[in-house]
């Protein structure tokens, strides 16, 4: 299947600055991690989950993130990144975002990322709440 910006509920834009180049004249490779990052923000935000890591209730962790790098996007570009669900298991869900290139108008990057829920509180991982697999079936319309 091939990805495109219309399979993504949460889109976002963000600039290639100068300075995000590396050595070899394309965007670093932890700059596509920070938009990820960002997206996946986003994300979290319209589930109207709690990302503050207080010691109270329950939060997102990072449990591990993989990004495959497909074109090198250099200065000036705008990084257009779509964010979405792709799997949901019981102690954990995984977003998939994909980076575009709008000048070149392709795909530049896949990332994903393994969310795990965690009780801050008390210093442990726990099942997927309710409330979370409630919102995320409203965002993807599932």
């Amino acid at each position: 299947m091939k990805l495109t910006l219309d399979l993504f509920k949460i889109i976002e834009k963000y600039p290639v600055h100068w300075g995000d180049m590396d050595s070899a004249n394309h965007v670093n490779n932890l700059v596509y991690l920070r938009w990820a990052e960002s997206a996946r923000i986003k994300y979290f935000e319209k589930m109207g989950m709690d990302t503050s890591f207080s010691s109270v209730g329950t939060g997102p962790i990072l449990g591990w993130q993989e990004c495959k790098y497909i074109f090198p996007m250099t200065y000036p570009d705008t990084a257009i990144v779509g964010a979405r669900t792709v799997e949901i298991t019981e102690d954990r869900f995984f977003i998939e975002c994909a980076i575009f290139s709008e000048r070149h108008n392709r795909i530049a990057a896949i990332s994903k990322q393994s969310i795990i829920p965690y009780s801050y509180g008390e210093l442990k991982k726990v099942e997927m709440p309710d409330p979370w697999l409630e919102e995320i079936a409203k965002i993807e319309g599932s």
